[in-house]
């Protein structure tokens, strides 16, 4: 299923693909533009019909409307997920979520609906794009040492959505939208692929082709939102200074390693920036460093997948376990997840029955337990286990998905489907939960069931032509049922204005 969804990821439409080629071509130019001296290749008049990118506003508009950037931001993300890998673990993506959740309400951020991707890429980035739209790497957890320091990123890309700091510089640079907008659409593309040098490439050379006074603007930003992202910390109960930690980290691995983190692409640390936040927080009250179990437990998760084989994850997490862990639990885990990866479930459950013996009703662990009980084909026990474990935390994301996905493995679809129905009307944005829908409404026999949640899965991708495949083959086969051939229908209507005004942006 991962391999097919993988597939799905990377079959985004060409005009799409032209768009983010685009985007990464003019990138590219301007760096080859400066580079010889002259004006930047990709930025004329003539090759502005290439960049089909909204634009947000124009000298006689002021700043953009709150609509416009909700606009944006969610046609970025369709935009962005149709090229890059993101991840599909719904514990993590839980996580993340309930972080940034807390975290905005302590920011001054008016919209505290946000639109969250987790990027499967082990470089350090997140980012923050107008409309409510924040992504995180996965790398991040590598990075951070524990949880006050991730937030502390976190908070940061919060600050500047809630200054509009994104429609302030648009504002300020007016003529330079599109080369600015197109640049930063590519380099975050090609972090999240490549993660190498090309996107530090076109990032450098998108913010060199602005003028002084743009980067002078672009400085303030940084600094305000330094100030609003470490109020916001202390607010929420966190260490104010993990954030001048975190600088700390980044500024030294621009000495360490052969490239920066990709979160210096648009956020250069300095001496003086690590500091000024130093300083501000010295003058806050002083928090209590806290329990980061359930960080490590997340970042236990992502560095067995970091690890090349699940044999070299298994005798990292016993080295860790025998010796120094920035928490015992947390290498358990991480050693009980590697075991059962490795084809190992009995010696999993030995190394994760002190975990639930402490916490029989932990998500993490109970879907770490099932797990052993799939390895084991022991579907009765991993649906048992976590019934009664949703029966506890109903609305738990991560454990209805995990009912799901055990329903489905062991051949229930239409347990799965019926679940995964239910959970669709309330993550009616999640691409995860449509393409697991799909793939139960086909296995349970309800084809309508399959073009319906796989137009949606396409239309969350930005893939609208193969969106309305799948809807009008729906429309055809629910013709003799009138309700759904009328929901279908107006679907249909939807996905076509959808297409229209991505045609006119």
């Amino acid at each position: 299923m991962t391999d097919n969804y993988s597939k799905f990821i990377s079959s985004a439409t060409d005009r799409w693909q032209r768009l983010v080629n685009g985007s990464v071509a003019l990138a590219r130019g301007l760096a080859l533009g400066l580079l010889l001296g002259g004006a930047p290749l990709g930025a004329t008049a003539q090759d502005d019909h290439h960049i089909r990118l909204p634009e947000l506003g124009d000298s006689s508009s002021g700043l953009v409307s709150r609509g416009r950037e909700k606009e944006l931001g969610q046609m970025w993300l369709r935009m962005f997920r149709s090229q890059v890998a993101t991840s599909h673990d719904a514990l993590l993506q839980q996580y993340v979520e309930n972080s940034l959740k807390s975290l905005a309400q302590h920011s001054p951020l008016e919209d505290k609906s946000l639109d969250v991707v987790v990027v499967k890429n082990e470089t350090m980035n997140a980012f923050a794009v107008p409309g409510g739209v924040v992504g995180v790497h996965t790398g991040l957890f590598l990075f951070a040492e524990n949880e006050d320091q991730f937030a502390s990123v976190l908070a940061h890309e919060l600050a500047h959505l809630s200054q509009r700091h994104y429609a302030r510089s648009l504002e300020a640079q007016r003529n330079s939208t599109i080369p600015t907008l197109a640049g930063m659409l590519g380099a975050l593309v090609l972090a999240a692929t490549a993660g190498g040098d090309a996107g530090l490439a076109a990032m450098t050379a998108t913010q060199a082709a602005a003028l002084d006074s743009q980067l002078r603007f672009s400085r303030q930003n940084e600094q305000e939102a330094d100030r609003v992202g470490i109020e916001t910390l202390a607010k929420a109960g966190m260490d104010p200074q993990a954030a001048g930690e975190m600088f700390e980290q980044m500024l030294k691995a621009t000495r360490y390693y052969r490239r920066p983190p990709e979160f210096l692409l648009t956020h250069p640390v300095t001496e003086k920036r690590i500091a000024d936040a130093k300083l501000r927080a010295n003058r806050m009250e002083k928090i209590p460093l806290r329990d980061s179990r359930e960080y490590h437990l997340m970042r236990a998760r992502i560095r067995v997948n970091a690890e090349a084989t699940p044999q070299q994850a298994v005798k990292r997490f016993q080295a860790e376990l025998r010796g120094i862990n920035d928490n015992e639990d947390a290498a358990r885990y991480g050693l009980a997840l590697a075991q059962n990866a490795a084809g190992k479930p009995d010696t999993a459950l030995e190394t994760l029955q002190p975990l639930l013996d402490k916490e029989p009703d932990k998500d993490a662990f109970v879907l770490a337990r099932a797990d052993i009980d799939l390895t084991r084909h022991d579907y009765t026990n991993a649906t048992r286990r976590l019934q009664q474990a949703v029966d506890k935390s109903p609305k738990n994301h991560a454990l209805i998905m995990g009912l799901a996905n055990a329903h489905f493995k062991a051949g229930n679809y239409l347990a799965a489907e019926r679940i995964l129905k239910k959970h669709s009307r309330v993550r009616r944005k999640d691409p995860a939960v449509w393409y697991l829908l799909a793939e139960t409404h086909g296995l349970a026999g309800d084809i309508i069931g399959v073009h319906e949640a796989r137009a949606e899965y396409y239309i969350l991708n930005g893939v609208f032509d193969k969106a309305l495949q799948h809807l009008r083959h729906g429309v055809r086969l629910a013709k003799n049922d009138y309700q759904t051939h009328a929901i279908l229908e107006q679907r249909m209507k939807d996905v076509i204005k959808m297409q229209q005004k991505a045609k006119e942006l």
